[in-house]
């Protein structure tokens, strides 16, 4: 194809030097969340403190305090707050002064470099706030997959705004960087809650009994209470079974947030429950209408466990407030979803590739459940024949839904091409390129692993695909394509 394609100069690489503070235990150092009993080692750590002498105390704390002050914001604050965390497994019976409690608390965090390894496979949006900007400007926020220590990944967040005449520019990144705090007033429903139960599993009467006497919207404590009357109390494998279950499914169910006044780039999504334990992997964000014309952000994702890949989503509103729900049903199987961003025909719509190979469409009467899916596209050209997958959410036009696809081939070598859905049946290809849209440039060939192109999510502006994409999992870069010649490059599928 000869599409006026213009490859930006931009390039964001990963950075060793913003790095995360992290609550661990000695016993548990690299994964974020583990069944590891830390507790003997916590007592051993804090009689060593405590056979500290005041000015033993007072010098050391100020040394740490000196070295990562300036890393961090508020350090004083995480030190106590990790303190407290700690304290129940401390002796009860011991007055601990201020500096002592400080020091103690900076023994059980460590700094985690999270992108020192890869910032890629990003995805883009527009920006709920656009004030401020020049007449034709859009500001738009970046989503990206940071891997750091132990190929551990998390989202992390950039921002920008496409100028009148299509290039980018990026906004300043902060240093400083800040995980959410759990919102533990966050409620489950019932109903909801039960069906989810039974989709990965235990039956209808397990399901029942381990949730009984909570009310239609419970809390995380009322159901762990609830599981601990039920250890306590009976002896049912099968009741308990469920109990463990409902727990795991709470704790992947959340909502956290953030505190007032942080800077979109110090924003950070690190696993959080274990079903995330080795990463939270290729957000594909999608800004999602509903029938009533309210609007959400809404992000299909993959979490992993180091043995299991589970399908997740999120949604905010704000970019604040984060709400992390699981995605349930057979349609829903493997790596690669992304959502339509309204409703058709008044169903839910969304990509996957089920089978590995080829790219399916599902529908849905609700967001958390997906039964039905069938294939809607296969390999058909040669840069293509090992397998087929989306690269994002559809971007709907005039004449159909662009989607934006990666193609594997011989040597694993993945390139990016297009395909278009009509717009009222997105079941039926109206067009597709013969040719991938990119290819890995000679530039672009080496990384964490070679000879890849690879994209999250593109955005429609104007007349232009604004189209962020990843260099060989390693580093990301933008490329502006003329939206009408992309189109009118597609031919009738064969």
């Amino acid at each position: 194809m000869n599409l006026p394609i213009r490859r930006l100069q931009i390039v964001l690489e990963p950075n060793p030097r913003r790095v995360l503070l992290r609550s661990f235990l000695p016993a548990l150092i690299v994964k974020p969340v583990g069944n590891t009993d830390g507790s003997g080692r916590v007592v051993n750590v804090f009689s060593r403190i405590m056979l500290l002498s005041d000015a033993e105390v007072s010098a050391k704390l100020a040394e740490v305090l000196e070295e990562f002050d300036e890393r961090h914001q508020h350090i004083r604050e995480i030190f106590e707050e990790r303190y407290e965390q700690i304290r129940p497994l401390l002796p009860a019976d011991r007055v601990i002064s201020e500096e002592r409690r400080l020091l103690l608390g900076s023994c059980f965090i460590n700094e985690y470099s999270f992108e020192s390894t890869a910032l890629f496979n990003p995805s883009i949006m527009v920006a709920p706030d656009q004030a401020g900007l020049a007449l034709g400007e859009q500001r738009f926020i970046l989503s990206l997959r940071a891997t750091g220590e132990g190929h551990i990944s998390s989202i992390t967040f950039r921002t920008g705004v496409v100028t009148v005449d299509g290039d980018i520019r990026l906004d300043p990144v902060s240093r400083f960087v800040r995980q959410p705090k759990l919102q533990p007033a966050a409620r489950y429903d019932l109903r909801i809650f039960r069906r989810k139960l039974r989709e990965i599993g235990v039956d209808n009467n397990s399901a029942t009994l381990a949730t009984e006497n909570l009310p239609e919207l419970f809390l995380m404590d009322e159901l762990a209470a609830r599981v601990r009357y039920l250890r306590q109390n009976s002896a049912d494998p099968a009741l308990l079974h469920a109990a463990d279950r409902a727990i795991l499914l709470a704790q992947s169910n959340y909502t956290v947030r953030f505190a007032d006044g942080i800077d979109m780039s110090e924003k950070i999504l690190f696993p959080f429950s274990q079903s995330e334990s080795n990463g939270i992997e290729d957000a594909r964000f999608v800004l999602f209408t509903d029938e009533n014309g309210q609007r959400e952000y809404l992000a299909t994702y993959t979490a992993y466990d180091g043995n299991v890949v589970l399908p997740q989503m999120l949604h905010t509103t704000d970019f604040q407030e984060f709400s992390v729900f699981t995605l349930n049903g057979p349609a829903v199987r493997n790596k690669g979803l992304a959502l339509f961003p309204r409703k058709i025909g008044g169903r839910y719509v969304m990509l996957g590739r089920q089978d590995s190979e080829n790219i399916h469409l599902m529908w849905s009467d609700h967001l958390h459940f997906w039964h039905e899916s069938q294939v809607i596209i296969r390999p058909s050209e040669p840069w293509e024949v090992v397998q087929l997958g989306n690269c994002g959410s559809p971007m709907e036009t005039e004449v159909g839904w662009l989607v934006l696809t990666h193609g594997v081939g011989p040597m694993r070598k993945y390139c990016i091409g297009a395909v278009l859905l009509d717009r009222n049946d997105p079941a039926r290809v109206i067009g597709r390129l013969r040719e991938p849209l990119l290819r890995p440039d000679p530039d672009e060939r080496e990384g964490y692993v070679p000879n890849v192109v690879y994209s999250c999510g593109g955005l429609v502006y104007g007349r232009n695909l604004i189209l962020p994409y990843a260099i060989s999992d390693s580093a990301s870069r933008f490329a502006i394509i003329p939206l009408e010649e992309l189109l009118s490059a597609m031919t009738p599928p064969r």
